[in-house]
């Protein structure tokens, strides 16, 4: 059995293989009625093109906003330095606490520190004995209470029998007003005759101990033959 579909006719649509020109009237139009049509079709596109140069030109030209006020107070660059200089510290009875000289001084606001080249130290205590320090670079507190002494750094006290005790290390953290000292590196110890090495150490002389760290070496002077 075979089926015959029968198709109704299609309507004829007329093809166009050249390029559309314009209507005849517009192409022998006057030159500035088609210029006009021409800048009308691209008009929008031209105004966006401003707004975007406007925006740019706004952007690059606004005024920056101004540095936060803690800003200024948190760089790191010292905002004073001084050479030849010499700072001291007083007790309220007028007495002569501490002295704190050195070749170049450096202070830095951020964290209200001091760092100093060649320093020297002079710290008398209440009961009179006096503490010398010297180190190639010192970092001090405000109040030069708390100094951290690196390069060739020498602490030399007094005990209350006059015996000379002194601490050299390339690192010593003194703390005067507490009278302890403090190192993370190999010291040398010398305590009247007494010679001590060891890989850091804690001395507090208000609790008269001195605590070694690490490998520990001591030549230790007949008794009697401490001075």
């Amino acid at each position: 059995m075979s089926v015959q579909l029968h198709l109704p006719d299609l309507p004829e649509v007329p093809l166009s293989l050249g390029p559309v020109r314009a209507p005849l009237e517009r192409r022998t139009a006057p030159w500035h009625l088609r210029l006009r049509d021409t800048l009308s079709s691209y008009l929008p596109l031209l105004l966006m093109l401003l707004l975007a140069l406007a925006t740019w030109w706004l952007a690059k030209n606004s005024p920056q906003p101004a540095e936060p006020q803690g800003a200024a107070t948190e760089r790191i660059e010292p905002d004073y330095s001084m050479t030849g200089f010499a700072v001291e510290r007083f007790d309220a009875a007028g007495r002569l606490m501490l002295r704190l000289e050195g070749d170049t001084l450096y202070h830095y606001p951020a964290t209200d520190r001091i760092e100093i080249e060649g320093a020297r130290i002079r710290a008398i205590a209440p009961d009179g004995r006096l503490t010398l320090a010297h180190a190639q670079r010192a970092l001090s507190n405000g109040d030069g209470s708390e100094v951290q002494l690196m390069g060739g750094a020498e602490v030399t006290s007094e005990d209350a029998l006059g015996v000379s005790l002194l601490m050299r290390s390339e690192f010593l953290h003194a703390f005067l007003l507490e009278q302890r000292v403090k190192s993370y590196k190999p010291v040398w110890v010398t305590y009247g005759k007494h010679e001590i090495r060891g890989a850091g150490m804690d001395y507090d002389h208000v609790a008269k101990k001195l605590e070694l760290k690490g490998p520990t070496k001591m030549i230790l002077a007949a008794p009697g033959a401490l001075k």
